[in-house]
């Protein structure tokens, strides 16, 4: 057992639950990957691991929404989004193919915020937009989270890298995610 482990474990659940929770308001990627890793390494069951991730994106993009929701109360800037034609036109969209097109800004960096903010100040559906957030944060949380567990079960991995697999993991998401956006923004650009 190494330093970090014996140190995180003398941390109740609860607190780790709630670590988690507040790490991903900053960087989910990290801390779903952090996780993982402490349930690899046992320092939180996988159970408690999953729901604080799950809790954390949620919460995180449901304030969002509440964000751009909230925001609608400055006469001034309703002005200036619901004038602009090319605002109307996304307004159009995430109306029109609310559940496809929130889950597809789940995956795309840089899209989230101003997303599902906008979902908020256009007044998009909470069901859709529930049901596209929790379906995309499920499906992407489940498959990083067993993919670094099952790194981290690997005996070499766990005897020399252990907590050493967070950066390489997370930097490892970021350029996919970055690869992946610019990809998604050029078919984008294409087919407009």
């Amino acid at each position: 057992m190494n330093d970090i482990t014996a140190t995180l474990l003398t941390y109740s659940p609860v607190t780790l639950f709630f670590a988690v929770i507040l790490l991903s308001y900053l960087l989910e990627d990290l801390a779903i990957v952090t996780a993982s890793v402490a349930a690899s390494q046992g320092v939180m069951s996988v159970p408690i691991a999953l729901a604080a991730i799950f809790v954390g994106i949620a919460t995180g993009d449901i304030g969002l929404y509440a964000l751009g929701l909230w925001s609608r109360r400055w006469r001034k800037l309703r002005g200036i989004l619901l004038t602009k034609p090319s605002v109307r036109m996304i307004r159009r969209k995430l109306r029109a193919h609310a559940f496809g097109n929130l889950f597809l800004i789940r995956f795309v960096p840089g899209l989230r915020f101003v997303g599902f903010c906008l979902s908020g100040f256009f007044r998009v559906g909470l069901k859709p937009f529930l049901s596209a957030v929790l379906v995309a944060t499920a499906l992407w949380t489940a498959l990083v989270f067993v993919l670094v567990y099952q790194l981290g079960e690997i005996e070499w991995i766990n005897r020399h890298l252990s907590w050493g697999l967070i950066p390489v993991v997370v930097l490892l998401l970021i350029a996919v995610n970055r690869a992946a956006g610019s990809k998604l923004k050029e078919k984008a650009i294409c087919t407009d």
